[in-house]
């Protein structure tokens, strides 16, 4: 076990895990109201009478903001009290989810999602710099996967009780029930302990860097690079998926919207449980051995991953034989995509202990605001 100086400084254990629960509970929440129009977007869509285009640049507003916003934002948390910066943005997205079920028409709804990505841009700078001050290098990735849990979780959780609340009381209500959780999760920010920069580290350089253009030096670190072109990538495939997936199944295999749902729930959400798991368990257990070998494994994930989509897609309505057995459509689909995105969520835990581990402490959340920038861009 890390003693204390080497682990969060002079926290307790206590206050360690007290404030990755809290970290954990809050990106549960960001991945969760970030959904929440992917869940019920074909119901807005029917009711509004909108394009798919249309359907597509509501997803697309929360991004915009997010991208730009989440740089700034990331050297003030370099520079910051990270815990109350991640307060203020929990409370913010929380209300404008909640008045996003207010929205009478596209450009109402448009207007809010966008406002949306403001508040939840404070969330990955902040907490991934805090993670890195409270674990030590070799239990980082655990740390990671275990905030990283929140992604799948909060996906999971997001497509049944918004298929739910939208198929027995409106869409709109999909959007009332995530404001209190919200408010919570932002007091638990507020008290939650601030640690000292660079306290878990090898060496302590606390808040020391290296000198020159904070933005350079991020961008002049080749790992850092290569990272961010995989970002990119992978994202534009994660957020069609999050967008289009429950409409994709109602549409081509004839599923409800309740039903379709508990669909995307398994298919994109709880797969990404033991994928999150797995990342962060090889991820620690590679790392001693090879430099490279947190990349290794989220290299190798996705290129199997990328089969495993083609195949589902080519799945045909009605019965289809599958693995030998005799299934529905859909479930051979449901198979087959979400063993694909389980591999995708390797990627996250593995990735994100590789950017702590080749950026300065006093450098990370400008590191992943930039990341994130590129992602969403």
């Amino acid at each position: 076990q890390s003693s204390p100086s080497k682990k969060g400084g002079s926290m307790g254990k206590g206050r360690i895990w007290f404030a990755l629960g809290v970290l954990f509970a809050i990106n549960m929440l960001n991945f969760y109201d970030r959904l929440i129009l992917g869940a019920v977007g074909e119901v807005v869509r029917e009711e509004w009478e909108l394009t798919d285009k249309q359907l597509g640049w509501l997803a697309t507003a929360f991004i915009l903001l997010y991208a730009l916003i989440g740089v700034p934002l990331g050297r003030w948390a370099d520079r910051g009290n990270r815990s109350h910066i991640l307060a203020g943005g929990v409370a913010l997205w929380s209300l404008l989810t909640a008045a996003s079920g207010l929205a009478r028409n596209f450009w109402q709804m448009f207007a809010l999602r966008l406002a949306v990505g403001v508040g939840e841009a404070t969330c990955a700078p902040t907490a991934n710099s805090l993670i890195g001050d409270l674990f030590p290098a070799r239990s980082r990735a655990r740390a990671l996967s275990i905030f990283m849990l929140g992604l799948p979780i909060g996906h999971a959780l997001c497509y049944p009780i918004s298929g739910f609340l939208a198929y027995n009381y409106g869409w709109r209500y999909a959007f009332y029930v995530a404001l209190v959780p919200g408010l919570l999760c932002a007091v638990g920010a507020w008290i939650m302990r601030e640690p000292v920069r660079g306290a878990s580290e090898t060496l302590n350089i606390g808040a020391r860097r290296r000198e020159g253009n904070p933005y350079l030096l991020v961008l002049g670190t080749p790992t850092m690079l290569w990272i961010i072109v995989s970002g990119v990538l992978l994202n534009f495939n994660m957020y069609t998926i999050g967008t289009y997936l429950t409409p994709y199944v109602m549409r081509v295999h004839g599923l409800n919207v309740q039903f379709a749902g508990y669909v995307s729930m398994v298919v994109y959400g709880l797969v990404g449980i033991p994928g999150m798991i797995l990342g962060g368990m090889l991820g620690d257990m590679v790392i001693r051995r090879w430099r490279n070998g947190r990349l290794l494994i989220a290299a190798t994930a996705i290129a199997i991953a990328a089969p495993c989509f083609y195949m589902a897609l080519g799945q045909p309505v009605g019965e289809t034989v599958f693995l030998g057995f005799t299934m529905s459509g859909w479930l051979a689909f449901s198979l087959l995509f979400g063993f694909g995105c389980m591999l995708l969520y390797v990627y996250y835990a593995t990735v994100y202990s590789t950017i702590q581990d080749v950026i300065e402490p006093s450098l990370r959340a400008t590191a992943m605001a930039l990341y994130f920038c590129a992602m969403y861009a």
